[in-house]
């Protein structure tokens, strides 16, 4: 970069990008589902999980392999849930970013 103040104008604006992106990550929650509905997982955008739900009829087959099996299957749906989102916020966000090469 040959002009100093360009350069600044730039680190500014990723330092808002930055700012903004982890806002969005605070505050997104996705939810994912598994076995139609008898494990129902929530996960915020830092993929932490903050619910589990699971339907009692799953209990009254007594399988634990498919009920490990569905919280797995809804853990890995969130997850990707997550990184979608993220991955179009983000997209969103470069949009707004006057920088060469980055929109």
């Amino acid at each position: 970069m040959k002009n100093p103040l360009q350069m600044q104008q730039i680190l500014k604006q990723v330092q808002q990008f930055q700012e903004q992106l982890q806002k969005q990550l605070d505050e997104l929650v996705v939810e994912a589902t598994a076995g139609g509905g008898m494990v129902t997982v929530k996960m915020n955008g830092q993929k932490q999980l903050h619910e589990v739900r699971i339907d009692p009829e799953v209990f009254a087959s007594q399988d634990l392999e498919m009920l490990q099996d569905l919280i797995l299957v809804a853990c890995n749906e969130a997850a990707r849930r997550v990184d979608e989102q993220m991955s179009n916020q983000m997209g969103s966000l470069a949009g707004g970013l006057n920088i060469p090469g980055l929109t």
